[in-house]
């Protein structure tokens, strides 16, 4: 049995000597603790698989995207705990930041998400064993499995009964380019600061979800998290990445089925669709399209 996260961040803390005091973040899906400027990051034993991919994106990315990520500063093992110590960015939430961003700062932010999306694509994806994955059996599996997961999640007629048809239209292809995918970016893992009159992405954190696969899927959390369905906002986002000329919405939209968290009736409480729009089709272009 492993000992209580907050003893053994304590215990991290003094044998790296971190800081005076030790502060848990309220919100994340592991244990993650403020420890002066740096910041420590817990996985149960049972998590190890999140532990070697959080630190292995970190030291691939390091110093790599425009917006900043956290520094490793060391990685262990204790007391049933796997543990990341990184640097702390600076900087707050985007979520809790967005409503005092001007509409020009917006569209400079979200180039900047893109301009960093597009230097993450064209990162070296060799030695990142932890990301790797089998992407046409990892999508095959998602695809078997979406109908009956988007109902677990309480998504009823008519979206549920066109979900298997638009799959198989917009079905993707085995083969393509393959890039490093943090598959969570949302404002929630953005950090902001206002500088001379000037809102600017000051980092970009959380890669523990992160993988290898096809650079669309990173386009189905970003929709949703970050452009939230204003074309005005994706064709920045788009503008950043380079790809507005290549973007098909019902690509991502497939991505956004397939996604390892999908949760097609919690994105409607985030993004509600207009009430004409009652398909997958037109769904796409809503959201996705720019």
């Amino acid at each position: 049995m492993s000992v209580d996260a907050e003893i053994v961040a304590d215990t991290i803390r003094r044998k790296h000597a971190l800081g005076a005091s030790l502060e848990r973040y309220p919100s994340g899906s592991v244990p993650v603790f403020r420890a002066g400027e740096h910041v420590i990051k817990l996985f149960r034993a049972d998590e190890r698989t999140f532990f070697e991919t959080e630190h292995q994106a970190l030291d691939r990315v390091a110093g790599a995207l425009p917006i900043p990520t956290p520094e490793v500063v060391a990685t262990g093992a204790l007391e049933g705990w796997c543990y990341v110590v990184m640097t702390r960015l600076e900087g707050v939430l985007l979520s809790a930041a967005w409503s005092l961003v001007d509409p020009s700062s917006q569209i400079a932010l979200m180039r900047e998400v893109g301009e960093t999306v597009r230097a993450l694509r064209s990162l070296e994806t060799e030695g990142l064993d932890a990301l790797a994955v089998d992407w046409p059996g990892f999508v095959a599996s998602q695809r078997a499995a979406c109908v009956a997961h988007q109902r677990s999640k309480g998504l009823a007629a008519p979206w549920i009964d066109t979900i298997e048809a638009f799959l198989a239209k917009h079905a993707p292809q085995e083969e393509g380019p393959r890039a490093i995918l943090h598959t969570e970016i949302m404002r929630e893992h953005l950090l902001v600061e206002e500088r001379d009159g000037r809102w600017r992405c000051t980092g970009l954190f959380d890669f523990e979800p992160a993988m290898i696969g096809a650079p669309e899927y990173e386009l189905a959390s970003i929709g949703i998290f970050v452009t939230g369905g204003d074309r005005r906002l994706l064709s920045a986002l788009l503008e950043g990445i380079g790809s507005a000329e290549d973007h098909v919405p019902e690509h991502v939209m497939r991505y956004l089925l397939l996604h390892r968290y999908s949760n097609l009736p919690w994105y409607f409480e985030r993004v509600p669709p207009p009430p004409e729009v009652a398909d997958l089709e037109a769904l796409a272009r809503v959201w996705f399209g720019a």
